[in-house]
């Protein structure tokens, strides 16, 4: 009969402890992402940040920022950034659904968030974290424009005609293709077509047969 396994419950205690303690020892969100506006650095890593950024700094805010004077920390709210405004004509937002505050920040204005992700007019079905709460380009998407940018609806992707053929097949048909042009390379790429405009029946293969046999010639 297999002997019980005993429960060593001091180990487990201290197992806990320094689990406790590592997760404490870490930093906060707020010391992670400090910035000293002054030299552009982040005191805890020492990092500059890009220049191209400095300019948003001083004109943009971080989510979090927008977050701490608003009711609930926005929850139930869509915000969007600079970057997607500018690159993208179709919408792209988060909308806000759970927001986790570092109540230690000076101003409440550090800790993360979960939302519901739209990029280019798709939006996901799962609920994720917020991405990038740090950088200085969140906008808030003013009330009255929030139905606007939930009412686009995506163009249809085109359908895929054509795939790239299998690896052995496709250095096959290379080399067929060098060995007619005498060694030289094409550049083009062979692709195979997924959706034919014919009727793979007995006449269409009959009609392949006999321009076959007019191309080869008739045999004496």
């Amino acid at each position: 009969m297999a002997k019980k396994k005993r429960l060593r419950l001091i180990a487990e205690l201290a197992r806990r402890i320094r689990a406790y303690r590592e997760l404490k020892s870490q930093p906060r969100e707020s010391q992670k992402y400090a910035l000293d506006y002054e030299t552009m650095t982040r005191p805890h890593t020492g990092k500059m940040l890009p220049v191209l950024a400095w300019r948003d700094v001083g004109r943009e805010s971080r989510l979090f920022s927008l977050l701490a004077g608003m009711r609930l920390f926005g929850v139930g709210r869509v915000f969007t950034r600079k970057s997607w405004l500018e690159e993208h004509t179709e919408p792209s937002y988060w909308h806000i659904t759970k927001v986790k505050v570092d109540f230690t920040a000076e101003n409440m204005d550090h800790g993360r968030a979960w939302g519901l992700l739209t990029y280019k007019g798709k939006q996901e079905s799962e609920v994720r974290e917020v991405e990038k709460v740090m950088y200085h380009d969140w906008r808030l998407v003013p009330k009255h424009d929030e139905q606007q940018f939930k009412d686009f609806e995506p163009l249809p992707e085109p359908p895929v005609r054509y795939v790239p053929y299998p690896p052995l097949l496709r250095a096959m048909l290379l080399a067929q293709r060098a060995q007619k042009q005498d060694g030289s390379s094409g550049a083009e790429e062979p692709l195979l077509q997924l959706r034919r405009n014919v009727v793979l029946n007995k006449d269409y293969f009959r009609r392949q047969e006999q321009e076959k046999q007019k191309k080869e010639g008739t045999a004496v």
